[in-house]
């Protein structure tokens, strides 16, 4: 081999080395071959059969070197064609061509390091990762997740101020809008005001005359992609106000993208509230082609972690969710509609730190909803801390969102012997579950789960259909009574607190309190079963001296609704009860200051 072979494939020689380097036999018939580039070592047959990880430490050393030369090259040429202001104008022309070369040299550098690392990533047979844009895919805004894709119906623009004005006013609906001092859209009044790319996906609403007051106001903010705060009594339409945005959403992605993974979330505070408004969305999502899945406990896993691969809407309870997430079976990175259903109640039950951590594995860029009853300030903290610039909806005359009852419900309060409950209880069951009366719906609600049983049995041994619904009983058990209690089929339902919150079974005619429940708020909750959807209602309650620390706080709701306070109730006082503390209880006292300093105790 020639001096010049040598120096041309960059092996050592006599002349350039001190050692003298001695080129086996078995090299000599490739000695003819083009030298690797960039590389300074003669590889033998021996070294390219090396392990799989010696070779990606030599790509990625030949990457980092490629890469390197690249940046000096670039550097260099930028130094090269800096302008010098002291130089004379026929210096600055010299230096532009030099500028233009300089830059053109830098460009084949980066084109020729680009070309050394594919090489190498193809030799090594090592696939290279496409680069993934984060930037949203379907027009979003930066801030808010889906930019203005609402465009408002031109019959729905055609209607007179008054119009419009008029229902706001009859509807109390209150819009408190921090980007507009006057609300940016009208309310949409009429189903055919709704913007669907399929007519098919009005017919969930075919039985029902206009859209209700929530729905209304809140669609067109939602089709929008606002972050909206609702504020409205229960039974009022809330489901169907998110679910439509939801589906839209949705329907709005590449067709591709569907069917392989969530994009939304739905959080409910009990199972019985998510199985409801997964029921809801269905209705939609089966004719716009959507999968949804529910989650919550008391089930095996097994199925939901299976309907989760391909499920575009999660409907789930706080609890079950976060344990599929740790599983590693529920991705949520991708969901950019979030939608928390009465959030007041799951901060009630302490879900406040499961919500966090759900939230927190969603996309950065989202639509976030909280949907609500009352406005405490612990809801008001979750908003400002995960929702941006939130418009609030409040529906009916209570825009604060204070605690009160229904007004189309008429409130009827006994106060009667303990021992006694039972006895009036199945005398109000005689009268309302006769004659024309006898397939009413009755809802009758005790506090613990062993009176619920006790209660559910007298009834049926007193000849009534019954059914049962608390936590003793099997997911199968549950959905099975709700079910029967729904058709009409078991017209009695005997309830702990679980079913308190968020079910919607309209024709609820009469709620009864068997026993009188922890607090007021659970009060109200309880109540709102009947009057739902416009109808009027009725509930009694069977109030006895073991509920008088509650005394002062159901007149107040009383009173606010407008309904009669028996005077035997104003016996026990009108004090309100202070709320207890969520970790210390009654015993909880907030100082509202620093600790006063130690004081030393010297004993005789």
């Amino acid at each position: 081999m020639s001096k010049r072979t040598l120096d041309a494939a960059g092996l050592p020689n006599a002349e350039n080395t001190e050692e003298t380097t001695h080129v086996p036999k078995k090299q000599k018939s490739d000695k003819s071959k083009k030298p690797v580039e960039g590389t300074s070592k003669d590889t033998s047959t021996d070294e390219r059969e090396a392990k799989a990880a010696r070779k990606e430490k030599k790509r990625l050393k030949k990457l980092k070197r490629a890469e390197a030369e690249a940046e000096a090259e670039t550097e260099a040429a930028e130094t090269e064609s800096a302008p010098k202001e002291e130089l004379k104008s026929a210096e600055e022309n010299s230096d532009a061509k030099a500028d233009a070369k300089a830059a053109k040299k830098a460009e084949k550098a980066k084109l020729k390091a680009v070309k050394k690392a594919e090489k190498s990533s193809k030799a090594e047979n090592i696939d290279v990762a496409p680069v993934v844009s984060t930037e949203p895919t379907n027009g979003a805004k930066p801030v808010q997740a889906f930019g203005d894709s609402y465009t408002e119906d031109s019959a729905l623009t055609a209607l007179s101020q008054a119009e419009v004005d008029k229902f706001l006013a009859d509807n109390f609906i209150s819009i408190t809008d921090p980007q507009s001092s006057t609300p940016t859209f009208r309310p949409i009044l009429n189903f055919d005001y709704l913007p669907v790319s399929d007519p098919a996906q009005r017919i969930p609403f075919k039985n029902f005359k206009a859209p209700t007051p929530i729905q209304a106001a809140a669609w067109p903010y939602l089709l929008a992609g606002r972050d909206v705060i609702g504020v409205a009594e229960t039974g009022s339409g809330k489901t169907m106000a998110f679910a439509v945005p939801c589906v839209r959403h949705i329907l709005s992605l590449p067709a591709k993208q569907r069917n392989k993974g969530a994009r939304a979330v739905i959080v409910s505070p009990t199972r019985e509230l998510a199985m409801q408004s997964y029921e809801q969305i269905m209705l939609l999502a089966k004719v716009s082609g959507l999968q949804a899945v529910c989650v919550y406990g008391g089930v095996p896993k097994d199925e939901q972690r299976k309907a989760l691969r391909t499920a575009d809407i999660v409907v789930a309870t706080p609890g079950r969710l976060n344990d599929l997430i740790n599983e590693g079976c529920a991705d949520l990175s991708r969901v950019k509609y979030v939608v928390l259903d009465e959030a007041d109640r799951m901060l009630d039950k302490g879900f406040e730190e499961e919500i966090r951590k759900i939230i927190n594995t969603t996309a950065t860029e989202r639509q976030t909803l909280m949907f609500t009853a009352t406005w405490p300030e612990s809801v008001r903290e979750l908003a400002s801390t995960f929702m941006k610039t939130p418009l609030k909806i409040a529906i009916g005359d209570n825009p604060t969102g204070d605690l009160r009852a229904n007004t189309r419900i008429k409130q009827e309060v006994e106060v009667v012997d303990p021992r006694n409950k039972e006895y009036r209880l199945l005398q109000l069951l005689k009268q309302y579950q006769s004659g024309a009366q006898k397939d009413d719906r009755i809802l009758v609600f005790a506090l613990y789960k062993k009176e619920a049983t006790r209660v559910e049995g007298f009834i049926r041994q007193k000849g009534f259909r019954v059914a049962g619904i608390h936590g003793d009983l099997s997911q199968e058990q549950r959905t099975r009574s709700l079910d029967a209690f729904k058709k009409g089929e078991t017209p009695i339902l005997v309830a702990t607190d679980v079913a308190a919150r968020g079910l919607d079974i309209p024709a609820v005619k009469l709620v009864i309190n068997c026993t009188f429940p922890l607090t007021v708020e659970d009060y109200v909750h309880r109540i709102g079963r009947t009057g739902r959807a416009g109808k009027e209602g009725l509930a009694i309650t069977l109030f006895t001296e073991h509920d008088k620390a509650q005394s002062g706080a159901l007149i107040n709701v009383l009173k606010a609704a407008n309904q009669p306070v028996p005077d035997e109730l104003l016996k026990f006082g009108t004090t309100v009860k202070k709320k207890e503390h969520s970790a210390y209880g009654a015993f909880y006292k907030d100082t509202g200051g620093e600790a006063k300093a130690a004081k030393k105790i010297v004993f005789d």
